[in-house]
């Protein structure tokens, strides 16, 4: 039986500082590809992306969240376009479809050949010349440990009519949109009925009507770039079924910006439609692990979840089949097409991006309760074991100082997650402002943290 291969692109948190570093010293394919993107970036006014891709001292997402977006958008096209180039020309992986999630639906465009890559740079930069033009009203967005039918039901039951679903990410993930002081409502109603709710740091409220105008614009400038036929499958999340001719493409990739994005959907259909294995075509492994979530027991591939070098990257695509490497040619045997339904305008950047600092220094405070708090050495190894059980990393990988973004690509969501089971574990009480995590993303400043909360009453405060 041929085992059908997806490709999958993630959105606006798939960045690793120097990601491509070790790679771009094996493989002379990186530097090929990054050439005409960073010369195409700079003539349209927006830094080298290989900057950020192969400087071992670029800035970490959250900085370029808060103060180079429009770097960091172009250094995520070109990591993935980089990662797709290798995946297909130098591995010889022939995908069957390809499947975006939010800001990932342009780069899945650019990569089935809709646009060449420097016209792909150059979308990306008309989406951000957009924004610029018609700058919308500050919102937000919010990750719920629930699924989307319960999150919308949710919604209704508080009649919060201005808080949309923006990404049903997983069966137990997904993300809302809208003002702030909405969105606000909804997390501490989540709290109270124990759903995890953690806002994402983004400026405005993507996936929502409030973007309507920058869609619009988006749309026009879309409209001047050339775009051609799709050489590869490609699935839309916001759609909801494949793309294909009749679509009018400059929509298309407006539509993220004001139109949910249903990944698990998505995700289950194509299963249903016979792929086995999902590739993530870009840095960390976000999307593989919402793959795994949707569809437990399906083969994921995330090739950079860290920085890597060539051997490594060989070795990460040898558990595939001969029948992934080989051409099944996609025009020769496609996938099924879901009964078309009608499209919906304009889109926005990707609601997984969970945004960190850089490690913080670690507190050394003493919290009420602290005196049975282990030392510091005992809570780091707890911590090693419990990270490294639930990342599926090894414990060595997981040194002291290892960075969970930058080194390891783990996303702010799983570290408040994990960081929660912690808490538990050691009998602390969580922050109030869920925000100060985001300073601690090695173990031992997370150590640290923990030390300075306070004993949450249960007498738990040595692991067992």
């Amino acid at each position: 039986m041929v085992e059908r291969c997806a490709f999958v692109f993630p959105g606006q948190g798939a960045y690793l500082p120097a990601v491509l570093a070790r790679l771009a010293v094996d493989e002379p394919l990186v530097e090929e590809t990054l050439r005409p993107l960073d010369a195409t970036a700079v003539r349209l006014g927006r830094s080298a992306p290989s900057r950020l891709l192969l400087d071992e001292r670029a800035p970490a997402l959250s900085e370029l969240v808060d103060e180079a977006p429009a770097d960091l958008h172009t250094a995520l096209f070109a990591a993935e376009m980089v990662l797709f180039r290798l995946l297909t020309e130098r591995h010889k992986l022939c995908p069957d479809v390809l499947l975006g999630h939010s800001f990932g639906e342009l780069v899945a465009l650019t990569a089935a050949g809709v646009y060449e890559p420097t016209e792909g740079m150059a979308l990306v930069t008309a989406r951000d010349e957009a924004f610029a033009a018609r700058p919308p009203e500050h919102g937000g967005m919010l990750a719920l440990e629930m699924s989307a039918p319960r999150a919308e039901a949710l919604l209704v039951g508080l009649g919060e009519w201005e808080v949309t679903l923006a990404a049903d990410n997983s069966p137990r993930q997904c993300v809302v949109s809208g003002p702030v002081e909405p969105l606000g409502r909804v997390r501490r109603a989540a709290g109270a009925i124990g759903v995890g709710a953690t806002p994402l740091r983004v400026p405005y409220a993507f996936h929502h009507r409030m973007l309507a105008a920058v869609a619009g614009d988006f749309t026009r400038r879309a409209t001047a770039l050339r775009a051609g036929p799709a050489r590869h499958l490609l699935h839309s999340a916001i759609l909801g079924r494949r793309v294909d001719e009749t679509d009018a493409v400059a929509d298309l990739v407006a539509a993220h910006l004001v139109r949910p994005t249903r990944f698990t959907d998505a995700v289950r259909l194509l299963h249903a439609q016979g792929v086995e294995v999902f590739v993530e075509c870009g840095p960390r492994g976000t999307l593989s692990d919402l793959v795994t979530a949707t569809v437990p027991g399906v083969r994921v591939v995330a090739p950079l979840r860290r920085r890597v070098g060539g051997p490594e990257l060989a070795e990460s695509l040898s558990g595939l089949t001969p029948a992934s490497r080989t051409s099944t040619a996609p025009h020769a045997s496609p996938i099924p097409t879901a009964p078309p339904t009608a499209p919906s305008l304009p889109v926005a950047p990707s609601p997984l991006a969970a945004r960190v600092h850089r490690p913080g220094p670690a507190a050394e405070g003493t919290p009420s309760g602290a005196e049975a708090f282990p030392d510091r050495r005992s809570v780091v190894a707890t911590l090693r074991t419990l990270y490294a059980a639930a990342l599926g990393y090894p414990p060595e990988v997981l040194t002291d100082d290892a960075d969970l973004e930058a080194d390891l690509g783990v996303d702010s969501i799983k570290q408040t997650e994990l960081f929660a089971r912690a808490a538990t574990r050691f009998g602390r009480t969580l922050p109030t402002d869920g925000s100060r995590l985001t300073r601690y993303t090695t173990l031992d400043a997370l150590a640290g943290l923990l030390s300075t909360l306070p004993a949450d009453g249960t007498g738990t405060g040595a692991p067992a």
